[in-house]
């Protein structure tokens, strides 16, 4: 079979290779086979290949955060999955054809649901899911403001917050990107620059607004920190602009803001498997109901790896680019 497989710390299209591998055999007592369906190819990936995430990975080493499929054989202890479940995979190896999990590394989801669309909850659906709920209380009717709103963390959140109730500004660096959002549900969409904070003033009402969400960093959360309310929450999960997060005393000591990181990973190993599995069954309700409908551009199968590695990093997509292991 094949699985992808890091050849060196690098541009991905250039690094990350097709190997052939071999299968699986019948997994050990606490253990899952599972046939990968879709793959998404996420950004945390492509900066854990280029050597820019939060530790190197190993050379040579199995790659894919986030991956769906159907368990294909499970061990005599496993009680909670069958033959035949469609499974999120918790594992960090999915691209490949098969992968051995440990039973508590997957998450069982309905039969009939989109693979595709599952593919892509582990980090952007989860990641958009927890910074609405765990920083700010709110309530229907409040804002939230974010950068990055054309991303697939960004589309997430517009949607889960529309279905909640919450209304969202959207900060975005073209103006192209404005009818595309409002057509997913932001209520507001505007324009990065020197007079966001006035745009945001007037599109808004005037609204309070306490709960930040910024991709960027640098320059960008200053001028999202002008934005908010006293008392208002930065949470910052990105580093797309390459520099520090940039925010002023006056910001934290008389308006009395905080800023705060998030990372994923992170938060999730502090979570017992049940509530793990609790998120991730609430998102693929979302996607059940249409709630969360992420574009999909591209799918690749794995034997063209390269290209989709290539694909993946291009900018100004209009989709995420996948992975079809199996077809």
């Amino acid at each position: 079979m094949l699985a992808a497989e890091l050849t060196a710390i690098g541009p991905a299209h250039e690094v990350v290779k097709a190997v052939e591998v071999a299968a699986p055999g019948a997994p050990a007592a606490d253990e899952i086979v599972v046939s990968l369906a879709a793959c998404s190819i996420n950004p945390a990936d492509l900066l854990l290949i280029e050597g820019k995430y939060a530790s190197l990975p190993e050379v040579p080493s199995r790659l894919g955060i986030e991956g769906v499929g159907t368990v294909e054989a499970v061990g005599t202890e496993i009680d909670h999955l069958s033959p035949g479940d469609v499974v999120l995979s918790l594992g960090r190896t999915n691209w490949a054809h098969k992968v051995v999990l440990k039973g508590t590394q997957a998450v069982k989801l309905p039969a009939d649901i989109d693979v595709e669309q599952a593919a892509m909850l582990k980090v952007n659906g989860a990641t958009a899911y927890r910074m609405l709920k765990d920083y700010v209380d709110l309530a229907p009717g409040d804002w939230v403001i974010q950068d990055a709103a054309n991303s697939g963390v960004g589309i997430n959140l517009i949607r889960l917050a529309a279905a909640a109730g919450i209304r969202t500004v959207n900060v975005v660096r073209r103006p192209e990107l404005i009818e595309p959002l409002m057509d997913q549900g932001a209520d507001v969409v505007v324009v990065d620059g020197p007079d966001l904070v006035r745009h945001v003033h007037d599109a808004t009402g005037g609204a309070e607004i306490r709960l930040g969400i910024d991709a960027v960093a640098g320059s960008m959360v200053h001028r999202m920190a002008d934005c908010l309310a006293p008392g208002g929450v930065i949470v910052n999960y990105g580093l797309l602009s390459g520099r520090p997060c940039e925010i002023s005393a006056d910001h934290l000591v008389f308006k009395g803001l905080s800023l705060t990181g998030f990372w994923l990973a992170k938060v999730a190993s502090g979570l017992a498997y049940d509530e793990v599995a609790e998120m991730y069954q609430a998102l693929a309700e979302r996607i059940q109901d249409g709630t969360l409908v992420v574009p999909v551009e591209a799918r690749y199968p794995l034997e063209e790896i390269e290209a989709a590695m290539r694909h993946a990093g291009t900018y100004g997509r209009g989709g995420k680019v996948l992975l079809r292991p199996n077809g």
